[in-house]
């Protein structure tokens, strides 16, 4: 599933957990790392786990455990084992953690995704290693709040100093053909921020974003879908395509541009993310 918005819920908030359902994410990732206390690590790890062992849930959950460095990260993953959810979010994603993962879950032959948070300037560096450890990675997340901290930048609205970390994430997902997921736009009440923030994230190659507040899903859900005219413009561009190979062509106009391969195969990924993809498309570009 392409996941425009992933939800974090704290893992120690029951009101937010019962409502996840109807927030409108296509995901979430249920907090059992910062939005937790020390004192209640215990205690919402207990929660979480009677709250999936008691409802059914519509909407794909992850949980995101906590890093390999603290006292808890077994502890979780010894909470969560038998759990039905989607997958597991690794916070300070690194060689040495992805690899302790997946040897857990390999030794207890658990089939579940993982998407490594990236928030260190090692692990940011190191980005494109990670995801060769586990072909369970469905996508990578870049955590902007904890890697400006390591970096010694200052966090800004205007994001300049998370362009190079951007970049650096999308290079690596899109390599491995899988998602790239941008860091919360922290600000709940400034929505015109968020809209700027995500366009730009969007226009880098993000394919989707994590949220902290469910004011924000809806606009980013939307900002992440394709528009009516986009559809019809890649629907066009297939339909090029078949009476250009009919003629035995490599390229073609429409409009009065170009249409080569890089713009086919962006017409066929943004059909796939409305849905409107066939099967018959994939003999396009043979």
């Amino acid at each position: 599933m392409n996941y425009r918005t992933l939800l974090f819920i704290p893992g120690n908030n029951p009101g937010m957990l019962q409502s996840s359902d109807i927030l409108g994410s296509d995901g979430i990732i249920i907090d059992l790392e910062d939005a937790v206390a020390l004192s209640e690590k215990d205690a919402a790890r207990i929660l979480v786990r009677e709250y999936l062992l008691t409802i059914e849930t519509k909407t794909d959950v992850f949980i995101r455990i906590n890093p390999l460095d603290s006292p808890y990260f077994y502890n979780d993953l010894e909470a969560i084992r038998d759990l039905e959810i989607t997958g597991i979010v690794l916070p300070k994603a690194g060689i040495e953690s992805m690899t302790k993962l997946e040897e857990y879950l390999n030794e207890n032959d658990l089939n579940l995704d993982v998407i490594p948070l990236v928030e260190t300037a090692i692990g940011l560096e190191t980005a494109f290693n990670i995801v060769q450890i586990s072909d369970r990675i469905i996508g990578l997340f870049l955590g902007a709040e904890d890697l400006t901290l390591d970096l010694g930048a200052k966090r800004t609205k205007e994001s300049k100093e998370i362009d190079y970390a951007r970049s650096r994430i999308i290079a690596a997902s899109k390599a491995f053909g899988i998602q790239a997921f941008d860091t919360p736009f922290t600000d709940t009440d400034d929505i015109e921020g968020l809209k700027i923030d995500t366009k730009k994230a969007k226009d880098l190659g993000m394919t989707g974003k994590t949220v902290i507040s469910p004011r924000h899903v809806d606009i980013i859900n939307k900002m992440f879908s394709p528009t009516e005219a986009e559809v019809e413009y890649a629907l066009r561009v297939v339909e090029g395509v078949k009476a250009a190979n009919e003629k035995g062509l490599g390229a073609f106009s429409l409009d009065g541009k170009m249409v080569d391969a890089p713009i086919i195969k962006r017409a066929l990924n943004l059909l796939r993310i409305s849905g409107d993809y066939k099967e018959e498309y994939d003999e396009l570009l043979k």
